[in-house]
């Protein structure tokens, strides 16, 4: 049943996702498309209380509700971000904004950004984490909550490797090409180096 519900979550996530951006740009209603967009973490919410249930209900812990916490951290991590990054495109697409600002691609700014990435998945883990050890506590037996235990070593091993991945970008930074605005050192035309505009008055505050 758990893995059922963590797969129409996922739907579900989409659907909202979908629903609310077509609210606020093609039907020209914001205040209702963000409120379909607010509906998102009460999919997690609906799990997270059937995760418990199934626990109170004398359920074997397992690896479903290991993937339930780990589903859950994921988009406490990483859902805002994916959200507003959504938001952008959609803004540009169907409202007429401008376009998103990319990522930078090399040097410092890579490694911030790549940092900052790295940071939802370390709070994805803490969040998962918290959720299994609160499971643990709640069994109250160690012979049954192993399961639980490996999930939170594997959230962690995820975040490490990610953070590997996030490190080498500062200890190695990939070189802008030679004469691109990001390699100038020194003046420049009008407006070199800046940054994309962001859309201002559209999107996700």
């Amino acid at each position: 049943m758990i893995v059922t519900l963590i797969v129409v979550c996922e739907v579900g996530f989409w659907v909202l996702l979908a629903a609310g951006l077509a609210t606020r740009y093609l039907l020209r209603m914001p205040r209702t498309g963000l409120a379909l967009l607010l509906m998102e973490p009460l999919l997690e919410l609906v799990l997270l209380v059937v995760t418990v249930l199934d626990l109170a209900n004398g359920a074997e812990p397992s690896w479903r509700h290991g993937l339930a916490a780990l589903y859950i951290g994921y988009t406490a991590g990483h859902g805002h971000r994916t959200v507003r990054w959504l938001d952008g495109h959609a803004a540009h697409r169907l409202g007429g904004g401008p376009p998103p600002a990319k990522p930078p691609r090399h040097g410092a700014a890579r490694a911030r950004h790549e940092g900052r990435v790295w940071l939802g998945t370390a709070v994805g883990a803490a969040v998962a984490t918290g959720l299994l050890q609160s499971a643990v506590w709640y069994v109250g037996d160690p012979a049954r909550t192993g399961s639980l235990e490996d999930w939170m070593h594997t959230a962690w091993r995820i975040a490490a490797v990610h953070g590997v991945f996030a490190l080498s970008y500062a200890l190695f930074p990939k070189r802008a090409p030679r004469g691109s605005a990001e390699a100038g050192s020194g003046p420049g035309p009008v407006g070199a180096g800046r940054e994309p505009v962001r859309p201002t008055g559209r999107g996700l505050g």
